[in-house]
């Protein structure tokens, strides 16, 4: 059940923030291999004054459109965060034509014990969603 928060400029279009919500949950749905119906994301916008981050963070010229992503999920293998961080920029700068210096990731990963929804099914050999494919 992972939840995802992002943050972005206040003013976008719908339509923007839509195709940033699918793009994620697409690329959770791929590389985590999460149920479809695992969708759970909440979408802050901002007034610019409130975006505060570097322009040139390790040296590369960032933009008026940066969306911070966090991550809230399961321990997960290193290798596998990676390749999630890959397809979440590959899927957001496809759509909605984010650029990828603009798009900021974190994960946060809490223990299994910690999450709650009523209907869960929880493995108990993984602690993951009984649902997940393999």
């Amino acid at each position: 059940m992972p939840i995802i928060y992002v943050s972005l400029r206040k003013g976008t279009p719908v339509a923007y923030r839509k195709a940033i919500a699918q793009g994620i949950q697409r690329a959770m749905i791929s590389t985590l291999r999460i149920p479809d119906d695992d969708y759970f994301q909440v979408t802050h916008e901002l007034e610019p004054e409130n975006m505060i981050y570097d322009r040139n963070f390790f040296g590369v010229a960032r933009g008026d459109n940066a969306v911070f992503v966090q991550l809230f999920f399961n321990h997960r293998p290193a290798d596998l965060k990676k390749a999630l961080f890959a397809a979440i920029a590959d899927n957001l700068v496809r759509d909605p034509g984010l650029k990828r210096e603009d798009i900021f990731m974190s994960i946060v990963e809490t223990a299994f014990e910690n999450w709650w929804a009523q209907g869960r099914a929880v493995n108990p050999e993984t602690g993951t969603d009984s649902r997940m494919r393999s």
